[in-house]
């Protein structure tokens, strides 16, 4: 951060979003999310449009009474946990230590 955002009395919050550091932070979180984001929604419309286009596909039986909509379906709640998981070691590991020394330089500059 430049010492003019310390000194020119402007607030710090936006002069920490001009960095190239933070701006370089939210590249990292847009480019884990969207993708993540954009593949939970693709398998979950795809269950969803299977179910309303494909019912004979999804009441084929895959074992006993399960059928492949219920596999499906079940996979949808493996899929949420799975994604929640990773999502949580990726935020642990590789974006909050930088957010972490972010956060410090502000409260540098807010103590000043």
């Amino acid at each position: 951060m430049s010492t003019d955002a310390r000194t020119s009395g402007s607030d710090p919050y936006v002069a920490l979003q001009s960095t190239p550091e933070f701006q370089a932070l939210r590249k990292k979180f847009r480019n884990y999310v969207f993708p993540m984001t954009a593949f939970f929604l693709a398998w979950y419309f795809l269950y969803v449009l299977l179910s309303i286009f494909a019912p004979g596909f999804m009441n084929t039986v895959a074992f006993g009474k399960v059928t492949v909509g219920l596999i499906f379906g079940f996979l949808q709640f493996v899929t949420t946990f799975a994604i929640t998981f990773m999502y949580s070691k990726w935020m642990s590991r590789e974006f909050d230590p930088e957010a972490d020394a972010l956060g410090a330089r502000l409260d540098g500059v807010k103590e000043h």
